[in-house]
């Protein structure tokens, strides 16, 4: 006999009670993390919004109490691209347990010239990437507590036709900003199926999942003031693309998907149903580059050497 979380179709509108669970949103005061968080809150769990910003984070959980009666939201000030500060972060969230922590926050930028993080590694890379990389490092002993913690990292369309270059991860020959984003979310989703498969290897309870947002767009996304507003003239612009795209609250679907069903297992992709770009939440196939054990053990030794932790990232 099929238990309910079977029998019922998934409804991204009727989420399951997450009552006493607690989940990390990291750059949860806005876009996808903003709307991951306000839709997680829903379920009646406590949600930490990771965010440098404080006033942004107010905002976003004053947003997110005024369309969630009772959320349980706070804030945590995290700077991914301050690697020594994360521990320090971690120590702050005053948990004894995680339940999921959602890698979202991400730096995309448009162009030249190439930046650093005070640590100096190339900025997307740095933060998208090494940032989420050595927060893991500190989450985990909250994640092996927790009955089933959850990983999941969110990766992007633009990493489907990108290739690591394991000698230039940092683009310190090649920097093309696009390009370097793209493969900066690469790394995310290759280290979140090899972080599956180190989890497994080692019995962990913890599980590893990639989930996508597809098409996300500003002018799909409704108005959330002061977070992100979005004016009829925009919204009626971007109507030809709905056919193709979505917005930001859409693209958080898959990702609340990941955290929050309980048939979902460990190295699996999500995203949404409709050619991976727009619709409800499907489990997708892995493509081939993004799970590539050589590539990922290469990825990990070199992620682990320039952010300083132990290789097994703190799960035994």
């Amino acid at each position: 006999m099929s238990s309910p979380s079977q029998s019922r179709p998934w409804d991204v509108h009727r989420l399951p009670s997450a009552e006493g669970r607690s989940f990390l949103v990291t750059g949860g005061n806005a876009g996808i993390g903003y709307f991951a968080a306000e839709q997680l809150a829903a379920t009646g769990a406590v949600v930490v919004l990771g965010s440098r910003d404080r006033a942004k984070a107010g905002a976003a959980m004053a947003s997110i109490r005024s369309r969630v009666p009772g959320a349980r939201v706070r804030h945590l000030r995290l700077d991914l691209a301050d690697l020594p500060s994360l521990k320090t972060a971690v120590d702050g969230l005053d948990l004894d347990h995680l339940d999921a922590v959602v890698h979202n926050a991400g730096v995309a930028l448009d162009d030249p010239p190439r930046r650093e993080t005070a640590d100096g590694h190339e900025l997307m890379f740095g933060t998208n990437h090494l940032g989420h990389f050595a927060l893991t490092r500190w989450l985990a002993p909250l994640l092996s507590a927790a009955p089933t913690g959850r990983v999941v990292t969110v990766g992007s369309f633009a990493a489907r036709s990108e290739r690591l270059d394991l000698d230039d991860l940092q683009s310190t020959r090649d920097y093309r900003p696009k390009r370097t984003y793209g493969r900066s979310k690469l790394a995310q989703m290759s280290f979140g199926f090899e972080l599956d498969r180190r989890l497994r290897a080692v019995g962990s309870t913890v599980l590893s999942v990639v989930a996508h947002p597809g098409g996300a767009l500003d002018s799909l996304t409704p108005s959330r003031p002061p977070v992100s507003v979005t004016t009829p003239g925009e919204r009626l612009r971007a109507l030809p693309a709905a056919l193709l795209v979505q917005g930001k609250e859409a693209g958080a679907w898959p990702i609340v998907r990941a955290v929050l069903d309980p048939e979902v297992r460990g190295g699996q992709l999500w995203g949404p149903r409709v050619f991976g770009l727009r619709g409800t939440p499907r489990r997708e196939p892995v493509p081939s580059h993004m799970a590539d054990p050589a590539t990922a053990t290469r990825l990990w030794t070199t992620s682990g050497e320039l952010t300083g932790t132990d290789p097994d990232l703190g799960f035994r």
